[in-house]
């Protein structure tokens, strides 16, 4: 989804995202009620974002990861190689529709044909985040390059649309988590609870049957089995935006039960993210952990640059090139309760054939 980069493009940003019925759906006033929210919004967000360095670090951390993934790709799969790193992001720069004309300014499509990865970086997913990025991306494609039957010379994509519990992302949250439990004194260590904090979802998503809850779940489940379930745990949910019924419980009203019961050793774990952004370094780090009141709340360090992480991006993007499938299973199915005409056509799409040449 991205972040702006900048205090200056925090409206921007906002009006796209509030603007987005797939992530935060408002109803047929969504037009009217999304820019209104955004304007509201627009001070506040961009004084959190100057508190935090002046806006989000989600951008270069992207390009990192994209660059290192790309260079270890280069060599551990030579038979696709050279592999080509782009960056789009839904609601900030660079936006899905800039890198993809930068895709066809750098030679692909337009007749030339290529095949082009759009491999999601949340580990988990969503009809909100991912589902909503690929209705993006497919909305674009039909505008740069047409609908036409006869796909030679397009562009030729594939997906790599989720991917909670791959070895080496679970391997780095683990790594990550012992590093922290590390700062507590031995005696106090086995008595620390983790609490894994993915961003919410409104419960109007959940109930249509939206897979995140599980396969974050699943990540869960899957670093606690690699942690020989040291620790008690809890899987909790940040990030709430306005007065509609959001999944629970709240990681802010989780932390605060929990220090107030004497339990104030915890160790915050940002499940669903895979890079520092307003979500850890402002809402985690500067509020739920700030008014905790307890100097046993610490946070575990995101992904970001860690090399097992990097190496699993590679090694993530080298199955799917060698399986030569276009998405997951489960990409094709939709939620129980979906009545969304480009959810549709988006599937149909991502569910076809792909080809050689590749850009990731």
């Amino acid at each position: 989804m991205g972040g702006p980069s900048t205090t200056e493009e925090v409206g921007g940003f906002l009006s796209r995202l509030f603007a987005d019925n797939d992530l935060i759906p408002l109803g047929p006033l969504q037009s009217y009620l999304g820019p209104l929210i955004a304007r509201r919004r627009t001070p506040k967000i961009q004084k959190q974002y100057a508190d935090i360095g002046g806006g989000s670090p989600i951008r270069k951390w992207s390009e990192y990861q994209a660059s290192e993934m790309c260079a270890i790709l280069d060599k551990i799969s030579p038979s696709t190689a050279p592999h080509k790193p782009y960056v789009a992001f839904r609601y900030a720069n660079p936006l899905t529709e800039e890198t993809y004309q930068k895709l066809l300014d750098d030679g692909f499509g337009n007749g030339r044909g290529g095949r082009a990865v759009a491999f999601s970086q949340y580990p988990q997913y969503s009809c909100s985040t991912t589902g909503s990025s690929l209705n993006e991306l497919w909305k674009w494609r039909k505008r740069l390059e047409g609908q036409s039957a006869d796909q030679k010379g397009l562009i030729q994509w594939s997906v790599i649309d989720r991917w909670p519990v791959h070895n080496g992302l679970v391997e780095a949250f683990a790594q990550l988590i012992e590093a922290q439990l590390q700062m507590f004194p031995p005696e106090r260590r086995d008595k620390v609870v983790l609490l894994f904090s993915a961003h919410s979802l409104p419960m109007s998503v959940v109930n249509r049957g939206d897979t995140y809850p599980a396969e974050v779940a699943a990540t869960v489940y899957a670093v606690m089995s690699r942690l020989g379930f040291s620790n008690q745990y809890r899987l909790c949910w940040q990030s709430q935006v306005g007065p509609s019924a959001w999944l629970g419980a709240q990681t802010s009203d989780t932390v605060k039960n929990y220090v107030a019961k004497g339990q104030k050793d915890l160790v915050l774990v940002p499940i669903a993210f895979t890079s520092d952004h307003i979500e850890t370094l402002y809402e985690l780090d500067r509020e739920v952990i700030h008014e905790a009141g307890s100097e046993g709340v610490k946070r575990a360090q995101s992904l970001n640059g860690h090399p097992i992480f990097i190496q699993a991006l590679a090694d993530i993007a080298k199955a799917h090139l060698e399986n030569g499938g276009t998405c997951s299973t489960q990409l094709g199915l939709r939620c129980q309760g979906c009545v969304s005409e480009k959810c549709r056509e988006q599937k149909a799409f991502f569910t076809g054939d792909s080809s050689s040449r590749v850009v990731l």
